[in-house]
């Protein structure tokens, strides 16, 4: 299989800092953030749905 170590990784993360640039990356972190933070909470809320009935 094809496994990432530190090298990869290091490289991915210029490539993303040159193609969105500096101002950009925080916006998408926070978006990022926020979408799994929303896709966690839609499969708690199903959880309890199915508690309670």
């Amino acid at each position: 299989m094809f496994r990432l170590g530190p090298a990869e990784l290091v490289i991915i993360l210029l490539i993303v800092f040159f193609l969105f640039g500096a101002k950009r990356l925080p916006e998408m972190g926070k978006g990022i953030g926020e979408g799994i933070k929303n896709f966690k909470k839609s499969f708690k809320s199903d959880d309890e749905k199915e508690k309670h009935a």
